[in-house]
């Protein structure tokens, strides 16, 4: 089964617990604090496989979950990061934050790894916290929460030369030709309902990959037919070319058929007109092509290239063409630097790192990733957990932030599902 689009959750691991432990042997007086911290959490990262064409082993998979890090111990004793779990997809695979509408990752090089979500570091043990004026702690931190992202991870395949055009032009047929590619072929439309590749051999030892695109049709563009889930394949090919079926036979206007196909093209990526394109004009062996073809090219002022691909005659002027093409067209990314945001940039942008919100009289919401973030690694269960709490958020000004806003003595803050009565 052909799978080329899916929606999955992923999960990178929880950074493991910080502990709060002291040291008590036998004849060391003063032993102080011994607590380990926690281990890293797993990271997910996405990788090329050259051996998968399509993303059916995520299909049935939801939520993707790294494993957490390792809780510190006693004895100074640090919990074990966890290993990195590897998500392995096709070349061409392209990730997409469902929540940021970002693109994460492209991946089309051969072997091509991509950090998609960090796992949590872990809490630091009560021995982190040693200072000169602190010498026994007895608070350590949380594990830091692993990254939660949704995304959209879709195949667009890499290959040089697209065919497009309207259902039973002959597209199947030409590639059946040209390669070892052995489409299914039938005298009925949508006979091919996934894009087939095929090696194409030209002359001096030249060769190129070329893909069988699904037939389109009005409306392709918007989703009608085979819609837009097979046009995003076009948008890696480096050469397109256009196979409009010279006879009629199908009471359609070859001409008409030109416009619409490229008026798809055009909705759905205007990109994909600025792509080097040739025109095959098929089935020349049947009634009314030669005529159809003349008024044709008095329409449109470019080189048409006269095939029969059920006879298999004029195919091999048009592999060296597309190859000549392709000598001349470099290939590029599908993505511009700028348009993909860094792994780097997205989780560490720029961002007020709180808001205050007030919710009703004397009720007051504090939200932001870095306040939620301390909160959630801090532990609450020793009086100098609090006060450390507390002091952080002294200092990134939340205090007198309130005090501007006008919070009065024992109003309640919030802090994600959590309350707490403001003091002056």
């Amino acid at each position: 089964m052909f799978v080329d689009e899916v929606t999955i959750k992923v999960e990178a691991g929880n950074g493991g617990d910080g502990c709060t432990a002291f040291r008590r042997e036998k004849f060391i007086e003063m032993g102080g604090p011994y607590g380990g911290n926690g281990g890293h959490g797993a990271d997910i990262i996405f990788k090329v496989d050259q051996g998968l064409h399509t993303l059916l082993d995520l299909r049935y998979q939801k939520t993707i979950k790294g494993e957490n890090g390792e809780n510190g111990r006693g004895k100074n004793q640090h919990g074990k990061g966890a290993s990195p779990l590897i998500v392995k997809v096709p070349q061409g695979t392209v990730v997409t934050d469902l929540d940021t509408g970002l693109i994460l990752a492209d991946l089309s090089k051969k072997d091509q790894e991509e950090l998609i979500a960090k796992g949590g570091r872990g809490g630091r043990g009560n021995t982190a916290f040693k200072t000169q004026t602190n010498t026994a702690p007895e608070y350590s931190e949380k594990g830091e929460e692993g990254e939660r992202k949704n995304l959209k991870v879709e195949v667009k395949m890499i290959a040089d030369v697209g065919l497009v055009g309207l259902p039973s032009v002959g597209k199947s047929t030409i590639i059946s030709c040209v390669s070892k590619s052995r489409p299914k072929i039938a005298a009925y439309h949508f006979t091919t309902l996934s894009p087939n590749l095929g090696v194409v051999k030209a002359s001096n030892n030249r060769n190129f990959v070329m893909a069988d695109l699904p037939g389109l049709i009005e409306g392709a563009s918007h989703g009608e037919g085979l819609g837009d889930k097979f046009l995003r394949h076009i948008e890696r090919t480096r050469v397109i070319a256009h196979v409009i079926d010279m006879s009629g036979s199908e009471g359609r206007d070859p001409y008409e058929d030109y416009l619409l196909i490229n008026k798809e093209l055009k909705e759905f990526n205007e990109k994909l007109l600025k792509k080097p394109m040739i025109i095959i004009a098929n089935k020349m062996d049947l009634p009314n092509s030669q005529e159809n073809l003349k008024k044709f090219k008095e329409k449109v002022k470019v080189d048409v290239y006269e095939i029969s691909a059920a006879m298999n005659k004029g195919l091999h002027p048009v592999v060296d063409h597309l190859a000549d093409l392709l000598d001349e067209n470099p290939s590029t990314p599908l993505y511009e630097d700028d348009e993909i945001e860094s792994h780097v940039l997205y989780k560490f942008k720029k961002e007020e790192p709180y808001t205050i919100t007030k919710v009703e009289d004397g009720l007051w919401q504090i939200s932001g990733k870095e306040v939620e973030r301390i909160f959630k690694m801090t532990k609450f269960s020793s009086d100098e957990a609090i006060k450390r709490f507390a002091k952080k958020l002294r200092r990134m000004g939340i205090d007198d932030k309130l005090k501007e806003l006008g919070a009065e003595e024992n109003d309640q803050v919030r802090i994600l599902d959590f309350y707490f009565d403001y003091k002056e």
